[in-house]
């Protein structure tokens, strides 16, 4: 692998404003995010992902706050897809709390936490399987959604991991297809690709 660059956040403390809301980062809280293409090891990948994969950075919107990567292995019987999104928050006045950046990640891990057992009508998607997770950051779930067609079926592994004010978003997807061109995965296999992922990304934040 080429040379790996991690683009650590700052850490400082930052005054309150006379309102009692936050309105800089403070200690232990991230301004930038790692690469998520170079955060998970190879290792992982390696194990959960073998062969020949196509990696995809999508351009951040959010500049070094955010970063993206997906790793697709189409080798049939084998098809899986492993999407990785790291999303350092900063403080917002429309946070819940005292508004700081924790606050505003907090939020969009609840956020994350709702749609799971309350997916929109629009995305057509199950409700989820969720299971709280100790081991990964400051607090985590991994959610199961079975998704079925007429033709393919997708076993979707998330995990929402939350570090001070940093959200990891980890998908690993399993398709197969009645055809028996591809074969399912097995559930724990997905779950283990997608929790050894959030740990490697948390672990990079620090």
């Amino acid at each position: 692998m080429a040379g790996v660059l991690f683009l650590m956040g700052q850490r400082e403390a930052g005054p309150v404003s006379s309102a009692g809301f936050v309105t800089t980062f403070q200690r232990g809280e991230f301004k930038t995010v790692p690469g998520a293409c170079t955060a998970v090891t190879s290792a992982t990948l390696n194990q959960y992902l073998p062969g020949k994969r196509r990696t995809v950075a999508p351009h951040s919107l959010d500049g070094n706050a955010q970063s993206l990567c997906n790793w697709t292995l189409d080798a049939a019987p084998v098809y899986r897809v492993l999407s990785v999104t790291v999303q350092a928050y900063a403080p917002s006045g429309l946070a819940t709390g005292n508004g700081s950046a924790t606050s505003a990640a907090i939020d969009a891990y609840q956020r994350a936490l709702a749609v799971m057992r309350h997916p929109l009508r629009t995305t057509h998607l199950p409700v989820a399987t969720v299971t709280p997770l100790h081991s990964v950051g400051t607090e985590a779930f991994v959610a199961l959604q079975i998704v079925r067609t007429r033709e393919l079926a997708t076993d979707l592994e998330t995990v929402v991991a939350r570090d001070h004010n940093v959200v990891v978003t980890v998908v690993m997807q399993g398709p197969h297809s009645r055809s028996g061109n591809y074969q399912a995965a097995q559930q724990s296999e997905l779950q283990s690709g997608a929790i050894a992922a959030a740990q490697n990304v948390v672990a990079s934040l620090h």
